[in-house]
Order: structure tokens, then C-alpha cells, then sequence
């Protein structure tokens, strides 16, 4: 039989992995009550690797050992899946081993050790600061919509926010003037962040006109039509809303603009420690990737500072 990755991922219904898959599957939606996307996927992936098995004629969740699963890993990797998918894939599979050790139909989970190749580092694009201009400075409606969302890209582009920081925010989080707001990232860390010029005039037009859709006391700074916060996908559909009416020539998403922040204030400041804590990352290592810094730059930036690296130049005994 041919070890080929299988083109189904329909796992054959004779198979016998198809019952403890079904038990895993049942066990996932109503002890765990995860969602029906979660279940959907890790069945997909594991039929087609049940189908693999099938190819291969292992029958049976005992005979399925750290060979095999490496094994299933290259096949995939040879069809040309990529290192994300195989991921994924062998995340599923480790899900099943760990409940079928639970279950004590075998004895030790043959995924753990198995590693997926490392992803290729996908760097998000950038828009151009004439892209920004063109985007901000454009024709806007006089609506509490464009409004709102007008303030939202200028904050996003203003102080480097990531989504889930701009939907939190409360209108507490400002201070009096608006000059700087508090948001709460990544593991629970709250950072102070400045907030622009133009990013503060468009909050001040915005909150002039947040209480024709507002009653009561929502505390959220940016409401849908219906006064409650807004959602993450009405904030992809403005954005998207708001790229094409202007015409910008390129996806616009909270990630492209907090991306866009960072590459253009490191361009104009050099100051790499800076961003790191504007943009609220852990390691400096993280805001090196981000911004695409440039190795190159930062080598001659060192050869040019640092006294023992400077390079032509011998110290005198």
C-alpha cells in the first residue's frame, strides 16, 4: 500500500478507529460543550488521518506509535501542506491520544513528541503614510457611524491599540482631555498609552454625537446603532466599509493599521525599546519581528555606537 498522504478525508466506514473516534467526538460536545467549529474540525482531521491509517492497514489505536504518527506528519507535509495545517493536525491528534489514555485503551499519547516544521515567518503588510492620509483626510460623512468609525481608525493608528484593546475600552480609560487612555493587553497587563492630536479631535466629534445612539449608562466608548458595545465583525465590516468608499487600494483591518503604527514610528524615531512598550510586547524580540526590523540596520547601527565594535579603528596600548 502506498504511504501517500490520502486524497479523502473521508475516513472508510469499515474502519475500527472510527468508534473511539466517535466516543472522543461525543466526549468533545457534551462533557466538554465545545463548539460545534472545534468538533467539526478535529472530526475532519482525524478521519483523514483514519483514512490514512486505513491505506497503511493499522486497525487498531495500540498499533499507533510515535513511527507512525511521524510518519503521517512527512506525508502531509510531501502532499504540500504547510506548517500551520500540519500543526493543526497533529494538534488533533494528540486531543484523541490524551482521552484515549484517559480512557485507558493505551498507555502513553504517540503525538507528544512529534514536532510540525517551523512556520515560515509571515510579516503583516503595511500601508504607506500616504495611504493613512488619503484614508483619514478623506470624505467622510456627517452620520454618528462615520463618526465613530473615524475615531476608531485614528485610535488605531494613533496609540497602536491590537482589536481586542479597542473594544474593551471604557470611557474611564481616558483621562479629562483625552491626551492619554489606559488599555489592558495581553495577560492582563495595562499600559499607558498617549493619544495624538488628530486621534483626540475625532474622539471629541465622536463622543459629541454617542449619545444619539446611548441611553442609560453603557460605560463602553465605542456603541453600535443599539447604545451596547460594539462587536468585532461590525468593526471589519466599517473598516472594509471605509477602504472601498475611499479607495484605498489594500485590505484594511485593525491589525494593518496597528502594524502601519509601528513601522512608521520606527522609521521617523529608531527607537526600538520605545515601540516595544507602546505596542505592549513582553520581549524585545517579538517587536523585531513585528516591525520587520531590518538586521542589516541594527548591525550598523552597533558597528557605528558600540566603542569595541567600531570596525578600522585599533585602540592604543
Amino acid at each position: 500500500m502506498s504511504r501517500s498522504a490520502p486524497t479523502s478525508s473521508v475516513a472508510p466506514a469499515e474502519s475500527p478507529l472510527l468508534k473511539p473516534l466517535q466516543m472522543f467526538l461525543d466526549w468533545m460536545s457534551h462533557d466538554r460543550r465545545l463548539s460545534p467549529n472545534t468538533v467539526g474540525g478535529r472530526r475532519r482531521d482525524l478521519e483523514q488521518f483514519i483514512a490514512w491509517c486505513t491505506e497503511t492497514r493499522i486497525a487498531d489505536l495500540a498499533r499507533i506509535d510515535l513511527h507512525a504518527v511521524r510518519a503521517y506528519a512527512a506525508r502531509l507535509r510531501r502532499a504540500g501542506r504547510d506548517a500551520r495545517t500540519i500543526e493543526r493536525h497533529l494538534s488533533s491528534l494528540r486531543a484523541w491520544f490524551r482521552y484515549a489514555v484517559d480512557e485507558r485503551w493505551i498507555s502513553v499519547n504517540p503525538a507528544l513528541e512529534v514536532q510540525a516544521p517551523k512556520q515560515a515567518q509571515r510579516l503583516p503588510k503595511t500601508l504607506s503614510q500616504g495611504q493613512i492620509a488619503g484614508l483619514l483626510d478623506g470624505q467622510w460623512d456627517d452620520t454618528p457611524a462615520d463618526w465613530r468609525d473615524r475615531a476608531m481608525i485614528e485610535l488605531f493608528y494613533s496609540s497602536g491599540l491590537r482589536l481586542a484593546e479597542l473594544l474593551s475600552l471604557n470611557l474611564l480609560d481616558f483621562t479629562a482631555d483625552l491626551g492619554e487612555v489606559r488599555v489592558t493587553g495581553k495577560g492582563t497587563r495595562t499600559r499607558i498609552l498617549p493619544v495624538g492630536g488628530k486621534a483626540r479631535a475625532a474622539l471629541t466629534q465622536w463622543l459629541a454625537r454617542r449619545a444619539v445612539w446611548v441611553a442609560g449608562d453603557e460605560p463602553a466608548v465605542f456603541v453600535s446603532s443599539r447604545g451596547s458595545r460594539i462587536g468585532r465583525s461590525t468593526i471589519a465590516q466599517r473598516l472594509h466599509h471605509h477602504a472601498r468608499r475611499l479607495g484605498l487600494d489594500a485590505r484594511l483591518h485593525p491589525h494593518r493599521l496597528r502594524h502601519s503604527f509601528a513601522t512608521h514610528l520606527l522609521e521617523e524615531s529608531s527607537d526600538l525599546r520605545a515601540v516595544q512598550e507602546l505596542l505592549g510586547h513582553a520581549n524585545l524580540s517579538t517587536t523585531q519581528v513585528y516591525t520587520h526590523v531590518d538586521f542589516k540596520r541594527l548591525a550598523q547601527v552597533y558597528d557605528q555606537a558600540h566603542p569595541r565594535a567600531r570596525r578600522g579603528k585599533t585602540s592604543r596600548a
